[in-house]
């Protein structure tokens, strides 16, 4: 690995053939292989632990307006700092957020709210989950083969179609006029428009009634009136009688802070209201969960959820757990522990750690552990020719895998990028076989390396193609996915909710394969269901005997068992560029992207992606994102903050980001060509669902690589750094890794003594078999 020591940073940034005086050999130099003290354990607390990209990609995006609750409750959604919670793109205009949560608010024109695709995908999921605990109440016995779902799976197919489409606007986009549009290679099925990313129909929009009712609740509350729309999508019909009978109902607003309820209720109650106000700590704990949930959480310790009820200074905290619990605000369990942990301790004296849990979470592990049961129980190894499988000239791992699957109905396959291709033989084994199969991978970026080593590139799919039908097999008659066969890559971005539905839509016997690296960094959303399913052992486990190759695939291979070695790099394949602080940091990064890499490597600035720990601080991704726009695509922002040629990341859903350029703007909206599928992006979404993206963070950039890295790791981005996010952002790169290293001896102590951040969950517990499994806790 190239050290770059220089004590001024050059125009030429790192040379291909400048020596390194202090490590001739090319290994990693002082600055990685040293390992320094082992770092302090950090205490876990309600909520913390998880990336601030997580938690903005698994909030519904929405916007809060700026006027004060109260004077005492300070603005609504008040600055993010570094760490917290996410911005909107550079250009668009910095608003205001919380703690992972984007501030929710902005309506429509005539008052009624404009939902995001997320939330509106959440309220489909949300739908199906009912659905699915009716039929579970109505069965007693198990689920026979080829029994239908009673339309359910069809119901999602059309509300998740609903997300995908979306009226055009008829409102002028932008009042400056838009250059003339990029030509774009074609689509290898011509379309009549490219798709619009209009605000979904998943839920029912709130009349106007119920708009305008809330607006004077908040206006008497002195809160924002732009909350109105949200606020009556949120809480129904009667919003405005719910919001003034309780009014910290308004912490179902996603970005509205306790203090700031706190002051809208004292607005409208006045001496009526107090701390201990039940109507209060039902509506903190409620609160508590859903932040938790950002953060990877499906349950919390109930310890954990008193010691900061009693921070909002709630005087009796047992009292207020167990109301919240006989009114149904929480569900109560006890089985589970922090990542899944306690179920090993089933068997000893002391007592295990009471869990509280939102219904919607509690309800999808639930279904997600029944469904993995329902493929592995109803698979018939006789009928699907188990012995017949011939698994050719194959690596040996591929054709362990190959085996495995011929003989069972659910596997879980692990390895790194390499070991990818692993899958991909077995999809053309079992397609040489007639069986449907199908791999889906997490991004289309995953795809595209995928359907390059399947037989048939329409085999590869992803994930949320398959679930909206644009991608796949489509589905039969009882709305479940045609197929035989389906492995899905990059499982550990799998979160529960998506993770059920997927299962809820295979059939009885069709075979499932979960396949990934259990190095990178876990979902955006809520759960850990890969490495639930892992550390259950809940059906066969196959891993790879493959390496990734190269010195990159060494050092992220060392950095995965928690070693940081130093790697042999005469290609100069890894570089170390050192710095002092934050200016310096930027420096050398728009120096490396722009100049020495293109030059050394031979790759162009479009093949390199820059990763940084966060969106704020001073390198964060908003600051890279400017300095590198001003250097490689100047421009005034002339179309919500973009310009033609910018860089930019579009999440359509939590989880998901589709890397892309501007092409221009119009009435229709932004137009975007990711990754050469055209896509038109209302004006009302651009805010929230667009970012510039030179630089992205480590949960933006899973599931994709590019050829060439420039790792950035400002010195006040240390307390961020774990072993999963380095081991994430280091192995995206595939041919050159550069890492622009202003923490000194953090790094080593993240790859050594940070594994991970613990997520509290309970499939691992629901996996395991039930004479196992502790009893749940009936009471407090």
């Amino acid at each position: 690995m190239q050290h770059d020591d220089s004590p001024e940073p050059s125009e030429d940034g790192p040379r291909a053939d400048a020596p390194d005086p202090e490590n001739r050999s090319g290994g990693a130099g002082e600055n990685l292989a040293d390992a320094g003290e082992p770092s302090a354990g950090t205490g876990e607390r309600v909520a913390e632990g998880h990336d601030e990209d997580a938690a903005e990609l698994a909030q519904p995006s929405a916007r809060v307006g700026d006027e004060p609750v109260a004077a005492s409750a300070g603005p609504v959604g008040e600055g993010e700092s570094e760490g917290e919670g996410p911005e909107p793109s550079a250009g668009a205009g910095e608003g205001s957020a919380d703690e992972g949560a984007t501030a929710a608010g902005g309506e429509g024109a005539a008052g009624v709210p404009q939902l995001s695709e997320a939330e509106a995908e959440i309220a489909a999921q949300r739908a199906l989950r009912e659905r699915i605990e009716r039929r579970k109440a109505e069965k007693t016995a198990p689920v026979e083969a080829g029994a239908k779902l009673s339309g359910q799976a069809a119901d999602l197919l059309a509300a998740v179609r609903a997300v995908e489409s979306g009226a055009k606007s008829g409102d002028a986009f932008f009042a400056s006029p838009a250059p003339a549009p990029r030509r774009v290679a074609p689509a290898p099925a011509p379309a009549a428009a490219p798709p619009r990313a209009a605000p979904a129909a998943g839920s029912v929009a709130p009349p106007a009634e119920a708009v305008a009712s809330v607006r004077a609740v908040l206006a008497e509350g002195g809160a924002p009136e732009t909350l109105a729309g949200s606020v009556a999508g949120a809480l129904g019909e009667q919003a405005g009688q719910v919001l003034r009978d309780d009014p910290w109902q308004l912490l179902a607003v996603p970005g509205v802070r306790p203090e700031q309820a706190d002051g809208f209720a004292r607005a409208l109650l006045g001496a009526e209201c107090g701390p201990g106000d039940e109507r209060r700590t039902a509506a903190l704990i409620g609160w508590l969960l859903e932040r938790a949930a950002v953060q990877g959480h499906t349950a919390l310790e109930s310890g954990a959820v008193r010691e900061a009820l009693a921070g909002y200074k709630v005087p009796d905290p047992d009292e207020a757990v167990r109301h919240a619990v006989a009114e149904g605000v929480v569900l109560v369990f006890q089985d589970s522990g922090k990542d899944g942990g306690a179920a090993e301790d089933a068997d000893s004296d002391e007592p295990l750690e009471v869990l509280l849990g939102l219904d919607r979470y509690a309800l999808a592990e639930e279904s997600l552990a029944d469904g993995l049961a329902r493929l592995a129980s109803t698979f018939d190894k006789e009928a699907a020719g188990a012995g017949d499988w011939d698994p050719g000239p194959v690596p040996p791992s591929a054709a362990e895998l190959i085996r495995a699957v011929a003989a069972n109905g659910l596997v879980a396959h692990t390895g790194g990028e390499t070991a990818r291709a692993e899958p991909a033989a077995l999809v053309t084994v079992a397609r040489a076989r007639g069986l449907r199969a199908y791999a889906a991978s997490h991004s289309a970026d995953g795809r595209r390396r995928l359907a390059a080593a399947v037989d048939e590139a329409s085999a590869a799919v992803t994930v949320s193609g398959l679930l909206a039908g644009t991608e796949g097999p489509g589905r039969d008659e009882d709305g479940l996915f045609a197929l035989d066969l389906l492995v899905v890559l990059d499982a550990p971005q799998l979160d529960v909710e998506t993770a059920a539905v997927l299962v809820e839509s295979l059939a009885d016997g069709t075979r499932l394969v979960l396949s990934g690296d259990p190095g990178v960094l876990s979902s955006a959303g809520a759960g850990r269901v890969f490495a639930d399913l892992l550390a259950a052992r809940a059906c066969p486990h196959i891993v790879s005997r493959t390496p990734d190759p190269g010195p990159i695939g060494e050092l992220v291979s060392g950095i995965g068992i928690g070693e940081l070695n130093q790697v042999e790099a005469p290609g100069k394949e890894v570089v170390i560029v050192p710095v002092r602080d934050a200016g310096e940091a930027m420096h050398r990064t728009v120096q490396l992207v722009a100049d020495s890499v293109p030059r050394a490597f031979g790759v162009s600035t479009a093949q390199t992606q820059v990763i940084t720990p966060g969106h704020g601080g001073s390198a964060g991704t908003r600051a890279l994102n400017a300095a590198l726009k001003q250097r490689l695509n100047p421009g005034p922002g002339r179309f919500g903050g973009f310009d033609p040629g910018d860089r930019i990341a579009y999440v359509p859903a939590p989880g998901r980001t589709l890397p892309g350029t501007v092409l221009s703007a119009d009435s229709e909206g932004l137009h975007l060509d990711c990754e050469g599928t055209p896509v038109v992006v209302p004006k009302d979404r651009v805010e929230t669902a667009i970012r510039h993206a030179w630089a992205l963070t480590a949960h933006q950039a899973t599931g994709m690589r590019w050829p060439a890295v420039v790792v950035v790791l400002p010195g006040d981005a240390a307390q961020a750094l774990t072993r999963p996010w380095i081991y994430t952002a280091f192995s995206r790169a595939e041919r050159h890794l550069s890492v622009v290293h202003g923490v000194d001896q953090a790094l080593p102590r993240a790859v050594t003594g940070i594994p991970d951040r613990p997520r509290t969950t309970r499939l691992r517990t629901l996996l395991q078999p039930p004479a196992e499994q502790p009893a749940e806790e009936a009471a407090l």
